[in-house]
């Protein structure tokens, strides 16, 4: 798949993802303390939710980072090196964001 491409369905997807978010966390009657976030963080359908939002941010912000490293000139061994490293530090932060997401459990 194209950069591009993944750019845009990233995109989209961050659009749902977005207001969903804003809609459930920020807007009456939804409106929630930490209280209810803590609960909510109890129910694996909400990690799922947090985990998928969590990759497509990633991924739309490391092809956002391909796009700028690679768009005006040549792919030289440089920005080939820039763009690898960009890539592990997304799996480092994706793998992190996740393993937090999934151990958080709330007290009893």
């Amino acid at each position: 798949m194209r950069v591009f491409q993944m750019q845009r369905i990233s995109a989209i997807a961050l659009v749902v993802f977005l207001t969903i978010h804003m809609i459930v966390v920020h807007y009456p009657p939804f409106h929630i303390d930490f209280d209810q976030i803590i609960i909510r963080m109890a129910d694996p359908l909400w990690k799922a939710i947090d985990i998928v939002f969590l990759f497509f941010v990633l991924m739309h912000a490391l092809a956002g980072a391909w796009v700028v490293l690679t768009d005006v000139q040549r792919f030289s061994r440089l920005k080939r090196a820039f763009a690898g490293a960009a890539i592990v530090i997304g799996l480092i932060a994706f793998y992190y964001g996740t393993k937090t997401i999934i151990a958080f459990q709330p007290p009893v």
